[in-house]
């Protein structure tokens, strides 16, 4: 049982590593909303939080695009992960599709990285998806569960 354990541990680890990389669009505060997945709809952030530009969501520049995020209006719109590399960690809130993993600001990455972004490129972290309160946010009232 103590070897299917550090298997399954050890599988795990390998499992949640996640190609990062970075692009400086995202670092740009005065960008729109309304050039990333998550703009409108139900499930946009315009809608959820009124955000019209990059530099309003609160965590700003630390945001990205993910592999989890389908396309526009996606209920995985304002996911926050935890990134980790070479025990470094950061948050940031998905707010793009990417096609591999996480695609996040430049600034971001060099947070994550030591400032090390453009030099590396991309880089295998751990990522897991958090609360949204460690990206600076609250949960909106139709993500709340309430029990009895």
């Amino acid at each position: 049982m103590r070897i299917f354990t550090a298997l399954a541990l050890a599988f795990a680890a390998i499992a949640s590593a996640t190609s990062i990389s970075y692009d400086p669009t995202y670092d740009q505060a005065t960008n729109s909303l309304n050039e990333v997945s998550c703009s409108d709809g139900p499930n946009g952030l315009e809608t959820k939080y009124g955000w019209q530009t990059f530099g309003d969501i609160p965590n700003f520049p630390y945001i990205t695009g993910s592999d989890t995020i389908p396309g526009w209006n996606s209920n995985q719109c304002g996911q926050c992960f935890s990134v980790t590399y070479n025990g470094n960690t950061i948050y940031v809130l998905g707010i793009d599709h990417t096609d591999a993993g996480l695609n996040m600001a430049q600034a971001a990455m060099d947070s994550l990285t030591g400032g090390q972004a453009v030099a590396l490129g991309r880089v295998d972290a751990d990522v897991s998806a958090v609360d949204v309160s460690n990206c600076g946010l609250t949960p909106s009232k139709r993500s709340r569960v309430f029990r009895a």
